[in-house]
């Protein structure tokens, strides 16, 4: 087999979602590290005023392609961006596009898909199901393609405790659902739906399901592989530690945790944290599709599918991502913090729910009221509820553990010459977590919020008084609690002096000890 590199040169290349966190990813790095491909074909669709062509210019204009700019300063001119949009019908190419890309297309990575896990079930299935059923359509028309890779999630069978890397079932028959929901109005089909998903917690793991599904029923004599990554999160290495751009699953909490909003989650500090680096993803992604394309002749019968997880090779628990963010934010504070950074997890519903009314709640609305009577504008509720909102969709994702099978994945690596498991390197049991969380956080205050790290003394110093703060409002608590409460018993008084005098006592003692060294 050629490595691969060489088995991309003069390939020409069709990403869908090339715009979104992990086809932008995608992109930058099929075109540093395969630089012999040919022309690489990016479905992207008229947005706010923009043309694709202005759009796919502005993204990679971004920090994220700047290494491939200084190795590579004409690659701009290997990307073609088509106008399209995966909700119309013939994902609204024209017959000019359509034409180039049956002709012309040897290798399919659709990545697109909506990753909001509260969509409409109708919203949900035209991104998830019906835009990868057009894909495969487009896809069984081109003459000289290779292979077609689906980006799945591994959590699109979360109802299983115990997740092989084969394609499942739906609950439902895929064509007879899309049938049915043609003709039922938007109510109709919010009341069916969490009959429909069953014990999946949302519409984004149940149509992702359903797609897969699809994939397997549709594919034909095509050649396809499904790649399942876990919680996508920050870099690991390329094109640089901690690369992250977006709000998306966990880094939002990251920052509300460094910024002292958020206090507490619900989440058990036992449960496996999968957590997969956006890179690795990339990586195996592409290793996937060269491996399905070199091995096309002699494929086997059904579809590579491939778990691409953490949790069962290299495990990293909720409860040490919480002491990883703590530790990190302390030592590398997030400008004009709210509080000091101390998120606590916890298991018990009840319990979290008392601290989030007294962590998160009161201090919101006292903050707001302060804000009110400076004649500002109150917003720090706002900010309060889009958070719980955000942690009650990721609760199910904190709170329960499974077991990935990787056996393909190892596969995938064993037949990878020395030279590209290090270029294409997605081998997570040399991953440092405790490193790559530290990354991973910094990478939020740098790409996500633009902190310069010149402004590390400036927030250090806020964060001191951040502390002097609490520290003033905590005496000034106590005292209130003895002119209150103590104060007025003699009994209370009595308890309080002997705590004092013994206090007093042991530190003579200790200094007298100190004294006679």
């Amino acid at each position: 087999m050629v490595n691969i590199p060489e088995y991309y040169a003069g390939k020409n290349v069709l990403i869908s979602g090339a715009t979104g966190f992990m086809g932008k990813v995608l992109l930058e790095k099929l075109l540093r590290s395969c630089p012999g491909v040919k022309t690489v074909y990016v479905m992207v669709r008229s947005k706010a005023g923009q043309s694709p062509q202005a759009r796919v210019a502005d993204m990679i204009n971004c920090k994220l392609f700047e290494k491939l700019q200084a190795e590579q300063p004409d690659f701009a001119e290997k990307i073609t961006a088509v106008n399209s949009d995966l909700t119309v019908l013939e994902l609204d190419l024209s017959k000019e596009d359509q034409s180039i890309l049956v002709e012309n297309i040897n290798i399919v990575f659709h990545c697109a898909a909506t990753i909001r896990f509260n969509e409409p079930l109708k919203d949900a299935i035209q991104l998830n199901v019906l835009a990868t059923q057009k894909m495969l359509a487009l896809a069984h028309r081109m003459k000289h393609l290779e292979v077609f890779i689906h980006v799945s999630t591994a959590y699109a069978h979360c109802d299983r405790e115990v997740i092989e890397e084969v394609v499942y079932p739906p609950p439902v028959n895929y064509r007879k659902l899309l049938d049915t929901l043609d003709w039922m109005d938007d109510d109709l089909v919010a009341t069916l739906t969490p009959k429909l998903i069953g014990e999946r917690p949302n519409t984004y793991t149940y149509t992702k399901a359903l797609a897969e599904y699809l994939v397997q029923q549709e594919a034909g004599d095509l050649n396809v592989a499904i790649v399942r990554p876990s919680i996508v999160g920050a870099s690991w290495k390329e094109p640089f530690p901690g690369w992250i751009d977006n709000f998306n699953g966990p880094s939002g909490i990251f920052i509300a945790a460094g910024k002292g909003i958020l206090r507490t989650m619900r989440a058990s500090n036992d449960a496996v944290a999968d957590l997969v680096p956006v890179d690795v993803v990339i990586n195996a992604t592409l290793a996937a599709a060269w491996f399905s394309g070199s091995q096309r002749v002699n494929r086997p019968r059904s579809i590579l599918v491939y778990n691409c997880t953490t949790g069962g090779i290299n495990p990293f628990r909720w409860g040490e991502v919480e002491n990883c963010i703590n530790m990190t934010f302390k030592n590398n504070p997030l400008e004009q913090a709210f509080r000091r950074p101390n998120v606590n997890l916890r298991s018990n519903p009840f319990t979290n729910q008392y601290w989030t009314t007294v962590s998160h709640t009161l201090p919101a609305l006292l903050y707001d009221g302060y804000l009110t009577l400076m004649g500002h504008k109150p917003r720090m509720m706002k900010t309060i509820t889009r958070l719980h909102k955000a942690m009650m969709v990721l609760e199910y994702f904190t709170s329960h553990s499974w077991v990935w099978n990787t056996d393909n994945v190892a596969m995938l690596l064993s037949h990878m010459s020395p030279e590209d498991k290090k270029v294409f390197n997605f081998d997570v049991r040399q991953l440092h977590w405790a490193e790559y969380m530290e990354n991973y956080c910094m990478g939020t205050k740098k790409y996500v919020l633009n902190e310069e790290l010149s402004g590390l003394p400036a927030a250090r110093k806020h964060l001191n008084k951040l502390r002097n703060i609490r520290y003033t409002f905590n005496t000034i608590l106590m005292v209130l609690i003895w002119r209150i409460f103590i104060a007025r018993s003699q009994m209370a008084r009595n308890i309080w002096y002997f705590v004092v005098s013994l206090c007093f006592k042991f530190l003579s003692y200790f200094r007298a000890s100190s004294t006679m060294r």
